[in-house]
């Protein structure tokens, strides 16, 4: 009768691997400094930006890591050092441009916020001086109206597709043209509205009400998609337990799928509201510009602060004579996008809140 017995761990080999060279602990340290000292050096001598020598010693690490792995550790340890420096360079080389733009509108904005800046309008300035207030007014007036008629028509599309008209071929048609808007340019949104406005009250109309319109079919997309995409991920046995009590389906939707949908679909809304408070071309070409105070959307231009930056940057005006530097106009603007920036990122965190607030609860959260 024979005995099989166990096999045993080959010694050789365990052997062999704790005697692989492996590389050390501040290799990557190393690598980084090396990376940063010749792309410095490389930008200073053929006068690059700064950007592109950061990008540069980015480069130079994902690829200095891997080739210092395939010297010493082999292969194997090259490429999964080679796959893992790619992965962190590409996210460097995202990062690089948005800590870049963050950096330079602080530097050139910082300076001139400030209580006049934030409580004044442009109404008879003339040279520096004056300051958002119109604009920030404007902005907030024809986002809150477009958020107004964005949301309903939104939400009630994205329950109509996921209740109500699976498989049909109106659903069909509906999900194809939102697929359709989510792609068209700005410009193409308030081209229309100025269009329809025109044609019901003629060629001189420009009022504020025509933004929100414009920014409403910019918003309905990713309402739609938002909205549809956090309904279908309620799970069909909350609605059979609600069906099976007797409960209708409307009653159903409003008191079991839509709260606990609820976080998601806030978090769609406010994304959207930011990505469209800061379009440009369509608020120029349907609400105008003014320099004045217009609290009502329906009568008068309006300003915005994606236009108020445009007007800024393109008329910054004259430098004072005996005075150096540059015009008036371009620090304004600097200033307003920053105020643009500091609302966007407001409403993302906003948007972060409201999501894990209203969130579903798991154990784990419990």
């Amino acid at each position: 009768m024979s005995t099989t017995t166990p096999l045993e761990p080959d010694s050789f080999a365990i052997t062999a691997n704790l005697a692989q060279p492996r590389l050390p602990k501040w290799a990557l340290v190393l690598v980084a400094v090396l990376s940063l000292g010749i792309a410095g050096l490389l930008t200073l001598l053929l006068g690059w930006s700064p950007f592109a020598g950061l990008v540069l010693a980015i480069a130079l690490a994902a690829v200095g890591l891997p080739l210092w792995a395939l010297l010493l550790e082999g292969k194997r340890s090259a490429a999964d050092r080679l796959a893992t420096s790619l992965v962190w360079a590409a996210f460097g080389v995202v990062l690089v441009p948005l800590v870049w733009l963050i950096w330079l509108v602080v530097k050139n904005g910082i300076g001139v916020i400030n209580g006049e800046f934030l409580t004044y309008d442009m109404r008879n300035v003339v040279g520096a001086g004056g300051g958002i207030y119109h604009a920030l007014w404007g902005t907030i007036l024809v986002t809150l109206a477009a958020a107004i008629i964005s949301i309903p028509i939104g939400l009630f599309t994205a329950i109509y597709l996921v209740e109500y008209g699976r498989g049909s071929r109106l659903a069909r048609v509906t999900t194809f043209l939102v697929d359709v808007m989510t792609g068209i340019p700005s410009i193409v949104a308030g081209l229309f509205a100025l269009s329809l406005f025109v044609l019901i009250f003629g060629p001189a109309i420009r009022i504020g009400f025509g933004g929100a319109v414009a920014l409403s079919l910019l918003m309905i997309p990713t309402v739609v998609r938002s909205a549809e995409e956090m309904l279908r991920l309620v799970p069909s046995d909350l609605r059979e337990a609600s069906y099976a009590l007797g409960i209708p389906k409307w009653r159903t939707i409003v008191k079991v799928v839509l709260p606990t949908a609820l976080g998601g679909i806030i978090t769609g809304v406010v994304l959207a509201i930011s990505r469209v408070i800061g379009e440009t071309a369509p608020l120029l070409v349907v609400a105008g510009a003014t320099d004045s105070v217009n609290f009502n959307l329906f009568e008068g231009r309006m300003m915005t602060l994606p236009v108020y930056i445009f007007s800024q940057y393109s008329s910054p005006g004259v430098v004072p004579i005996g005075m150096e530097g540059d015009p008036p106009g371009y620090a304004r603007a600097w200033g307003a996008a920053l105020v643009l920036i500091a609302i966007v990122m407001v409403l993302n965190l906003v948007a972060r809140i409201i999501g894990a607030y209203f969130a579903p609860k798991t154990e784990r959260r419990r």
